[in-house]
């Protein structure tokens, strides 16, 4: 019986009207490569042809009132590509706003529970006549890593070439009788007592680790301890979307110039466009903020389940004004929050969220949000931050290049920002995605992560003594940016 995990469930239960837990990705797409010219009927039925093998694309959930534990997966009989492939027009003139709004409303609405859990909306009508793919996946069945993974098994290394990864066909099977998923449901309940108290020790003990290492200076940010700002509030179910690309060679500049890591020139980055985007707005803090990093243990758990992560919180050093003088506080943070997360058990968040109990999880959703109660506590963290690894050669999405793979993530009552950095043939896409009503203005967000990197590769270049390109410095990537 294939049993959705507790963490896995526990983005069901935390879904509501406002609240949606599915993951996207912008793929911009050059359908001059593909072997047949575009037309959207062939493009569906080619995708119906790839994902009518794999099972990830065919499940869907089924659940009994009597069910005491998580729901099931099972095969959907009536599974219809005409319901998961769709197509939406920009409208003119068709240019980025355009199609991020498209793109922000298709983000905006709750995929079907009664179907697989996925849709693929094909953009047409973008200005410069190319075509772009919205995908859109619930967390419950991918976290950053697999949805990666998944959206790979439509991609090729040639334009005509086979996919460059394909699981084999894998047969349909058997539909539980819901008297198996009752007492199954039922036993796995009773051993919960047992599971629970033999977590209980190790998890008071992180806890009184956590303080030890406070107090010597040698832990990661606590949560509650970030400072307010307009995007750490009560969200809506409405959605804004924006996105950047930056040279990831020139990342990788700025990594060995000051012997850090990429993912530190990124946080550094993000960090020195909130900076301009809240002083702009007459509200940086004088207190850092806070970011939530996902990180994946994939290979490192051994619990059940798509959703293999954890999560480590980094200071962005917001309050530090000099580039370079941030980039070295964060990466010595970070050194020492990787330290602290070390000490974890790589399972600990599977581990706790098999206790999810769905009427009760939903309801506190609920009631947490109709009472705005993240505006009444102390702020856990201010926005999540998360990088993915993504293929660092050009692949070919049904024979069209990608020009551009920009994620969007989940956005959540208290931290209504989410930017996702996703590496892609030489370059660091950018997606940020926000309640509409807590980020207004998100491209001023987006066109200031550049500019942050500018500022960073000036600073490199002048402490090697490398010559700066007159088209690089933050000033024209400024004016470049905003035009």
């Amino acid at each position: 019986m294939d049993r959705l995990s507790g963490l896995d469930a526990s983005f069901l239960y935390f879904e509501s009207g406002t609240m949606l837990m599915h993951v996207c990705g912008l793929l911009a797409l050059d359908q001059s490569t593909m072997p047949e010219e575009y037309e959207f009927t062939r493009l569906r039925d080619r995708i119906g042809e790839r994902v009518g093998s794999n099972r990830m694309f065919r499940r869907k959930l089924h659940d009994h009132l009597l069910n005491l534990d998580h729901p099931v997966w099972v095969d959907d009989a009536d599974f219809d590509i005409e319901h998961h492939v769709r197509r939406a027009f920009v409208p003119a003139p068709g240019g980025r706003e355009e199609l991020a709004a498209v793109c922000g409303d298709i983000a905006s609405q709750p995929l079907d529970r009664g179907r697989p859990l996925w849709e693929f909306w094909v953009l047409e009508g973008l200005a410069d006549g190319s075509i772009a793919v919205m995908t859109k996946m619930h967390h419950a069945t991918v976290d950053g890593v697999s949805g990666a993974s998944l959206v790979t098994e439509l991609c090729s290394l040639e334009p005509g070439a086979p996919p460059m990864t394909s699981s084999p066909p894998s047969p349909k099977g058997d539909r539980p009788s819901d008297a198996r998923i009752i007492v199954d449901g039922a036993l796995r309940m009773v051993r919960r007592p047992v599971k629970f108290a033999r977590l209980l020790p190790p998890t008071v003990g992180t806890v009184g680790g956590w303080v030890d290492r406070a107090r010597r200076g040698r832990a990661m940010p606590a949560p509650f301890t970030a400072p307010r700002t307009s995007f750490n509030g009560t969200i809506t179910g409405h959605r804004a979307v924006a996105y950047s690309r930056m040279d990831l060679a020139e990342v990788k500049e700025v990594k060995n110039a000051f012997g850090c890591t990429v993912n530190d020139v990124v946080l550094t980055m993000c960090s020195g466009a909130l900076r301009k985007y809240l002083t702009d707005r007459g509200e940086l803090p004088d207190q850092s903020l806070v970011a939530m990093v996902p990180v994946s243990v994939h290979g490192k758990s051994s619990a059940p389940g798509t959703n293999k992560v954890s999560g480590m919180f980094s200071s962005l050093a917001s309050d530090i004004d000099d580039p370079v003088e941030r980039l070295r506080a964060i990466a010595d943070q970070n050194l020492v929050a990787k330290e602290h997360h070390k000490t974890l058990s790589a399972s600990i968040l599977q581990d706790w969220a098999q206790f999810a109990a769905p009427n009760t999880f939903a309801m506190a959703v609920r009631v947490y949000s109709k009472l705005r109660l993240a505006e009444r506590h102390p702020v856990i963290h201010n926005l999540v931050i998360s990088n993915v690894p993504g293929p660092p050669m050009p692949i070919y999405f049904l024979g069209a290049r990608i020009t551009g793979f920009y994620p969007f993530g989940p956005v959540f009552d208290g931290a209504g920002l989410n930017v996702t950095v996703l590496s892609n043939d030489g370059h660091l896409d950018v997606g940020l995605i926000a309640c509409r009503e807590l980020a207004p203005n998100l491209w001023e967000l987006a066109d200031d992560m550049p500019i942050a990197l500018a500022e960073l590769l000036d600073a490199a270049r002048k402490q090697t003594g490398a010559p700066t390109p007159s088209d690089s410095s933050p000033k024209r990537v400024r004016r470049a940016a905003r035009a």
